[in-house]
């Protein structure tokens, strides 16, 4: 019999894979208040509660190609000619024109910022990510090696990057910078002086830039969403969407990236897309094969949709303006507000975290702390896209809660 025992262990990317909302929320003391129906503003997805429902049309799209029997195989992992194309036509610009060449379909935005995280950075060289920024930047970046190097968004001035300090983290290995407009968590829409801002920053140390733009088109009354690579000539510029939140379909998990390149400078960063498209086959067929229809869905579903998140932004202003030991910073886009915690007007209330979890437990409310975010500062995320009546039951409740804390 031979004497060598077992030893099965992990692989090293296994173990460089850690997804920082998981490691705090799953590790939450939340035991709600039985005496009241619980409440979640913490999940960022729209269909949560059913009052966002995806356009007739659109179901109708997917309905016929289902039917059609021509979907249902494999696509080419980059995704069919025929949705390239439409993805082509539909975002572009005469300041940033695509075709069908410059657009890799991936299983999700999530999977589209993969992609470009994967083919642009090595092990070893660093990428720099908004601090508070979505999680998963760094999850994608930190599994393959590379150094996370966070930025700070200035809650002061409507979560506008802190320009000093992001050109301050640059050095020689500095692969990419990666902005999200409009963005998750803070909800800020950047304006185009904001953008060029940074791609002055980017042309200085000739570094290439992601932008998560999953929440492309969805700003408020009096802010403008501007696509980054229509403002700049120079600077070569992966552009990340898809159609979770836009068309409230989050989990039919079809994304893009959108590659401006208008001097050859990613010659081999396409290729590399390519190449890692090729480790999933490609994303769902049938969805993939809806994308020229989806795309021709009426305006007024998309006008309904901003129109029912800006009212209840609006919910959120009036309710959650002056209560006791919180500072909100009122969002501009997309679907998310920040709230500070001045932790030193609340007699037992000693960081985000504690804060979260005793309002989970006293008033079946549930937010995310901001640590989720690496946000420095004790914050909470809110997600107001419950029904305005559900909101305001929420927001209520903290008040209420902060009144029963303060000092």
């Amino acid at each position: 019999m031979s004497s060598k025992e077992w030893n099965v262990p992990a692989s090293l990317v296994s173990k460089r894979t850690k997804n920082p909302i998981r490691a705090i929320v799953d590790h939450l003391k939340v035991v709600p208040n039985k005496e009241k129906h619980f409440i979640s503003l913490a999940l960022g997805d729209p269909t949560t509660f059913g009052n966002f429902k995806l356009e007739e049309s659109c179901v109708d799209a997917v309905k016929s190609h289902l039917l059609s029997y021509k979907a249902n195989g494999y696509p080419p992992s980059i995704g069919y000619p025929q949705a390239r194309e439409a993805l082509a036509k539909h975002y572009t610009t005469p300041e940033a024109p695509l075709t069908a060449n410059d657009v890799v379909i991936g299983s999700g935005c999530s999977d589209a910022l993969n992609l470009c995280i994967g083919a642009i950075a090595n092990e070893g060289q660093n990428i720099l990510l908004p601090c508070p920024g979505f999680s998963l930047y760094e999850t994608l970046a930190s599994s393959k090696g590379i150094e996370c190097r966070f930025y700070n968004l200035l809650p002061g001035k409507s979560w506008e990057i802190d320009v000093p300090h992001l050109e301050s983290l640059i050095d020689k290995n500095t692969a990419a910078i990666l902005i999200n407009n409009p963005s998750n968590p803070c909800g800020s829409v950047y304006k185009k002086s904001h953008l060029l801002e940074i791609l002055s920053v980017c042309d200085k140390h000739k570094i290439p830039l992601i932008s998560d733009e999953i929440y492309a088109d969805m700003a408020f009354e009096g802010h403008e969403f501007i696509p980054i690579a229509t403002l700049t000539k120079t600077v070569p510029v992966l552009t990340c969407g898809g159609l979770a939140k836009k068309f409230l379909v989050p989990g039919w998990c079809v994304g893009w990236v959108l590659i401006h390149d208008r001097n050859n400078i990613f010659h081999e960063i396409r290729q590399g897309i390519v190449s890692l498209s090729q480790l999933t086959l490609g994303a769902n067929s049938l969805i993939t094969a809806s994308i020229p229809d989806l795309l021709n869905a009426p305006k007024e579903f998309y006008q309904a949709t901003m129109a029912q998140l800006e009212a209840n932004a609006r919910v959120s202003k009036e309710l959650l303006s002056n209560i006791p030991g919180l500072v909100p910073v009122f969002p501009q886009g997309a679907m998310y507000l920040m709230v500070e915690i001045q932790l030193d007007q609340f007699r037992d209330i000693t960081s985000d975290l504690d804060f979260v979890e005793k309002l989970a437990g006293e008033e079946s409310v549930l937010c995310l702390p901001g640590k989720c975010f690496r946000c420095p500062k004790p914050f909470i995320r809110i997600v107001f896209t419950p029904p305005k009546d559900q909101l305001a039951i929420a927001y209520q409740r903290i008040r209420e809660f902060c009144k029963r804390h303060h000092i």
